[in-house]
């Protein structure tokens, strides 16, 4: 079957985190996708753990994009780029806002021989403003965005997630950002624009209401460890044998189910308790009332349960915990590479599925440069010009 993105050229010009993960969504449902590197490649090649040299993070990070090597500190590496975007429908970058257009690969120079190009371009904070100029990773967009400040328990400091969530959450826009003006350049004449996604903006969007709470009633949202404010009842519960059960019962009907299930009628006829709001003011009550239940049972006994009257409820997963799970597995999100070595190594599947042009695996993350003489002889360089740039080390 098609993939849904054949025949879009992206070039992507970003390192590390954000401007890679967009890229990688395009490389999986079809696009070319051209990774321009500098000659000591991507840095995240090295990152966290390690086979034979290469992290295992690159392999999924970049796979199914071509690996062209390009100094962009040199006049040769950065006309590598023009000849490149002249065909390309998109181009990726992350780099601090002025950086393009230091090296004369602004949008302006690029569509004015591509008038079509869409520009994708992600920022700590973003193409204009007081802040433009600052570095910014994705530690501080969780940070400004306000998603560290609500994190945690009321007395302890904010806590992060072990993820880079703040960098994924900006390339999630930015990839909806860039479909959405390939969808207007096709239906509108051509022209293609620029997207301008800030990592803090990107983390600010899921805040939900917190500002209008803020501004209509002066209330701060703040910490509240594991339950989520308002909602109730929906925590994280302990059972006998040590394991962590996530319980959320915050629906009417659903609630007096639990309520069954626990041996608690009283609680589940309660009028007072009959919505959200009258199960907010006695949100402690209701949770001790689930933990006392939850306490004197197995995991397994408690999830049981809690299926058979159909209550949301789960397990806290781990990684060995998803890499053997009979739903993740069904669903091809586990799926086996075979590396160059001949290794094999799960990772993740491809996320969203499409019924009829579903992404996949082509190819694992490349090799540094694995087709940097295939990408620049398609694009007009004869082999002596690609010996001479090697020569030079401009690739």
């Amino acid at each position: 079957m098609s993939k849904p993105l054949v025949g879009l050229k992206v070039v992507e010009l970003g390192q590390l985190i954000a401007g890679p993960f967009a890229g990688k969504f395009f490389a999986d449902f079809g696009a070319e996708v051209i990774k321009i590197e500098p000659p000591g490649g991507d840095p995240l090649r090295k990152w966290r753990k390690l086979h034979q040299g290469t992290s295992l993070w690159w392999y999924v990070q970049n796979r199914n994009k071509k690996s062209v090597t390009a100094d962009l500190r040199l006049p040769e590496g950065r006309e590598i780029v023009r000849r490149i975007a002249k065909g390309a429908d998109v181009l990726i970058e992350n780099f601090r806002p002025g950086t393009l257009e230091k090296w004369g690969l602004g949008y302006d120079g690029l569509a004015a021989g591509n008038p079509g190009l869409v520009m994708l371009r992600l920022s700590g904070f973003g193409q204009s403003g007081p802040y433009r100029d600052q570095t910014g990773f994705g530690a501080i967009a969780e940070s400004m965005g306000g998603l560290r400040y609500v994190t945690g328990f009321p007395d302890r400091p904010p806590v992060r997630p072990n993820l880079s969530i703040g960098d994924a959450l900006a390339s999630l826009h930015g990839v909806i950002g860039a479909l959405m003006a390939l969808r207007h350049r096709d239906a509108n004449g051509g022209r293609g624009q620029i997207v301008d996604v800030a990592l803090y903006e990107a983390v600010f969007n899921m805040m939900e209401g917190a500002l209008p709470e803020y501004d209509l009633f002066n209330e701060t949202r703040e910490r509240t460890g594991t339950n989520l404010t308002g909602i109730v009842p929906s925590n994280t519960y302990l059972t006998r044998d040590r394991q962590h059960v996530v319980i959320g019962a915050n629906a009417d009907s659903i609630f007096k189910r639990l309520m069954q299930v626990i041996g608690r009628s009283d609680l589940a006829e309660d009028p007072t308790l009959a919505d959200n709001a009258g199960r907010s003011e006695r949100a402690d009550e209701l949770d001790s009332a689930i933990g006392d239940w939850t306490a004197k049972r197995d995991a397994a006994e408690v999830l049981k349960a809690l299926s058979e009257a159909q209550v949301p409820s789960g397990k806290i997963y781990s990684m060995a915990d998803i890499a053997s799970d009979a739903q993740y597995l069904a669903r091809d999100m586990i799926r086996q590479v075979r590396l160059a070595d001949g290794t094999r190594l799960k990772v993740p599947g491809i996320v969203p599925r499409l019924s009829e042009t579903p992404g996949d695996i082509d190819w694992v993350g490349p090799a540094l440069g694995e087709h940097t003489e295939a990408v620049l002889a398609a694009h007009g360089y004869g082999r002596a010009e690609i010996a001479e740039l090697r020569a030079r080390k401009a690739v």
